[in-house]
């Protein structure tokens, strides 16, 4: 029995001449059409399965955070009758590997100044057309240092003291901290 296909007049045609390869017929009638429609249907379906499928498997995980941690940082600060005692920074990211490299994460906190103890609070007070800085407790080793802008590169020795004597105030701004050398 010889194979024949379908071009798309319709027609018959030899194999070797034929237009539309997907489309194998014989001459004895209908079978040969669901054969076809039978074969393509099965791969349509089993695209359709594999398309439905995929949504559903995805809907299938969770996702949970089981830890997290905040790092680096850290120390107390108060006001008052509240204090906040706590550490903050970045997330940690653990440890990560790949071939041969191991990466420990963490925080690098930039510059770490070393804990000198409790530092005074300072004060200023006007006392008419003067301020009066002053600081408590009277820790020993802090002296008072002025600047007339943020952008010098220095500070300046104060008038010393605790309290300081009167100090005129100036119309432009003036900016004091208490250094330990």
């Amino acid at each position: 029995m010889k194979s024949w296909r379908q071009n798309p007049k319709s027609e018959w045609r030899n194999p070797k001449e034929a237009r539309r390869p997907n489309v194998v017929v014989r001459r004895s009638g209908f079978g040969i059409r669901y054969s076809f429609v039978i074969r393509h249907s099965l791969l349509v379906i089993a695209c359709c399965a594999a398309l439905f499928q995929a949504p559903r498997s995805a809907k299938a995980q969770s996702y949970s955070i089981d830890w997290f941690t905040i790092d680096g940082g850290g120390g107390t600060s108060s006001g008052g009758v509240y204090a906040v005692r706590g550490t903050i920074g970045q997330p940690d990211a653990g440890t990560l590997s790949g071939g041969s490299y191991t990466l420990e994460s963490g925080f690098w906190p930039g510059i770490v100044v070393p804990a000198t103890g409790e530092a005074p609070t300072m004060f200023i007070q006007f006392s008419g057309n003067n301020v009066v800085i002053s600081w408590s407790p009277a820790t020993p080793g802090f002296t008072l240092e002025e600047k007339d802008s943020l952008s010098l590169p220095s500070w300046l020795p104060a008038p010393s003291g605790n309290p300081t004597p009167p100090i005129p105030a100036a119309s432009s701004a003036k900016f004091y901290r208490l250094h330990k050398p």
